[in-house]
């Protein structure tokens, strides 16, 4: 498994989410807390997505452990910003070990995240993929379940779904031609995030005016609620929806 997590609120530095907590995503990449028998560490790549204004997303990605990066830190240091997705990686096996591996993926707004794995990969997704456009399949930055995914949540957007009806749908069918399969899924255009809870963790942390989703708390305030295996949850800054997924 891997772990992920976004924010959307007052403008915060990249180091106050990723380093400075005390479970954060760094600690989190070699002492997860909750890694529900998918793996022990979170080591095969890591992913910072960010939005700069009212520009599109600025990713940061490495096939190597986030302890090992020496950019980062100084990079998170002196970037601040109201959106971001993040996630550190932990690679199925079998699966190729690349920075076009490692979440966020991107296109225009969209920053997109995978934590799960999808059973019987290929073999049992070759139906869904054959209804995506040939060069959509062509153009997958790696041949991995978590890029295919992306592949369709996107397929989706660019029909005009709304983002939680995407990733609502692409796990009700993904989920029923791979039953088993672990999907929580992570969207964000920078100003509403949409997360599935499909086989693994997620936990929400509000204020007022802020919002943060993570596959498990950085810290122990007392704030953190866990969301219910089997949601969907739609978020901004200042409001939060939650509804029932369907899951095979």
């Amino acid at each position: 498994m891997c772990r992920h997590l976004a924010y959307l609120g007052p403008p915060v530095s990249l180091s106050s989410l990723l380093f400075d907590p005390p479970y954060g995503l760094l600690r989190q990449s070699w002492a997860p807390r909750d890694m529900r028998g998918g793996g022990t560490i979170n080591a095969d790549g890591f992913g910072v997505g960010w939005y700069p204004g009212d520009g599109d997303p600025v990713r940061y990605r490495r096939a190597q452990p986030m302890w090992s990066d020496t950019t980062l830190p100084d990079l998170a240091a002196v970037t601040v910003t109201g959106a971001v997705l993040a996630a550190v990686r932990s690679a199925t096996v079998g699966m190729p070990l690349h920075e076009t591996a490692a979440a966020p993926f991107a296109e225009g707004r969209w920053l997109f995240s995978h934590n799960g794995v999808v059973r019987g990969w290929p073999d049992s997704l070759v139906p869904l993929a054959a209804g995506l456009p040939v060069r959509d399949l062509l153009t997958l930055e790696v041949p991995t379940d978590s890029a295919l995914l992306w592949a369709l949540v996107r397929h989706r957007l660019r029909a005009g779904a709304a983002p939680g009806d995407a990733l609502a749908e692409t796990v009700a069918a993904v989920s029923a031609a791979a039953p088993g399969s672990r999907l929580n899924l992570l969207l964000t255009d920078g100003a509403t995030v949409a997360a599935s809870v499909a086989g693994h963790a997620l936990s929400i942390r509000r204020t007022p005016d802020s919002v943060l989703l993570a596959s498990e708390p950085f810290d122990d305030d007392p704030g953190w609620r866990a969301v219910p295996d089997g949601r969907l949850v739609v978020a901004t800054a200042g409001g939060l929806d939650s509804r029932e997924l369907t899951v095979a």
